[in-house]
């Protein structure tokens, strides 16, 4: 889906960050209000069609579909864990829209919607949690890099990359997904050294749901996160997380400004996690449930039905088409993930080393014998 737009042709320099020392109230770009009213702003112009809003639509609401049936199924057993995107899907699927095919995308382990963009079949993602593949997607094809669990190591990946593209002399662009949490890792912060110093076209998508686990971000930064982004030598945007709109303008113009040669950017995007870190984890136990109802008045999905109703850009039908489609998704997702077949155990030995070695030769016949033991007895 190609979204049309001006910030392409008019190469226009960053725009101006807020010298305020304030952290309640900074510059957060809007196109697209809570209640669904279409916006201007200078910086960020934005044209779409019906068709293409539409589309965005039905990206939302599908990713919450696999999203929570993939929920669903880890509370079932079926998988070992999960990490929700709920309430995430506009900064995932905004971003996401933005990328031309040839740029690379690094994301973390929360990306579904990201993944999804890149036509990355949910299957994939949900084998990998259940443990039947290491990622399952090609990410040469699909120019979306494996789950990094280790947390900011795809930074410094998505870096590494942005400084060989340039090298290669080629018009694309970087991504790399990382949250509030993983800003303060030292990787992220050399990520952005290096980015910055040798001109790396890549960006590096903040998207601060406002807790690390769970602790706030008011306890891991003074300033918003954004503002980091001026003592690397670079642009910050803040943009709001729960726009699709917004995540998809100012995704665009950071990608341009990053293979155009002017260098990384740090795009935050302001949102917020409305379920648990993982399925490990009570949100109960650290944040207020009233804290959690007001950012259910700013739901992405919410925003843009209103929009589209508002402007008869969708009806009734087109809707209920959407949810029809969402349930057909949710079940092929529930029935694949329960028929995937579990993996040989001795393949964890194949890959230890390219080479053979001695050593995991042994270990794989001391875990063959074991195993063997337990065949046709009773406790097979």
């Amino acid at each position: 889906m190609t979204v049309k737009s001006t910030t392409r042709a008019r190469k226009k320099p960053a725009p101006a960050v807020t010298d305020s020392r304030r952290t309640d109230a900074p510059e957060l770009v809007q196109l697209l209000t809570p209640e669904g009213a279409r916006v201007e702003h200078p910086d960020f112009p934005l044209t779409t069609t019906p068709e293409e809003l539409r589309s965005l639509y039905r990206d939302l609401v599908l990713v919450r579909r696999f999203d929570a049936e993939a929920t669903s199924l880890q509370r079932q057993g079926e998988l070992g864990l999960w990490a929700s995107l709920l309430g995430q899907e506009a900064a995932q699927v905004g971003s996401g829209r933005a990328m031309r095919t040839g740029d690379y995308a690094f994301p973390t382990y929360r990306e579904h919607g990201v993944a999804w963009c890149r036509d990355v079949d949910p299957l994939n993602l949900l084998g990998m949690f259940r443990g039947v593949n290491h990622g399952g997607w090609d990410p040469n094809e699909k120019n979306f890099h494996l789950y990094t669990i280790v947390i900011g190591a795809q930074t410094l990946h998505a870096t590494g990359y942005a400084m060989g593209i340039t090298k290669d002399g080629a018009d694309d662009a970087v991504i790399a997904y990382f949250g509030d949490g993983a800003s303060s890792q030292g990787d992220v912060n050399e990520a952005f050294t290096f980015a910055s110093v040798y001109n790396a076209p890549v960006v590096f998508f903040c998207q601060n749901n406002q807790w690390a686990i769970s602790e706030p971000t008011t306890t891991q930064t003074r300033i918003p996160l954004y503002r980091r982004a001026s003592g690397f030598g670079f642009p910050g945007v803040r943009v709001d997380g729960n726009d699709v709109l917004a995540c998809l303008a100012v995704t665009r113009w950071a990608l341009d400004h990053a293979r155009s040669g002017q260098g990384p950017v740090l795009v935050e995007a302001f949102t917020y996690r409305m379920g648990a870190h993982t399925t490990s984890d009570d949100p109960t136990r650290y944040r207020a449930s009233e804290e959690t109802e007001a950012w259910k008045a700013k739901d992405p999905i919410a925003r843009l039905k209103a929009h589209l109703e508002a402007e008869g850009i969708a009806d009734e039908a087109f809707f209920a088409e959407v949810e029809a489609e969402s349930e057909k998704l949710g079940l092929r997702v529930r029935e694949g993930v329960r028929n995937m077949p579990d993996p040989d155990p001795t393949l964890i030995f194949d890959h230890v080393y390219t080479e053979p070695h001695a050593l995991v030769d042994e270990e794989r016949a001391e875990y063959e014998a074991y195993a063997a033991s337990f065949e046709g007895g009773e406790n097979h």
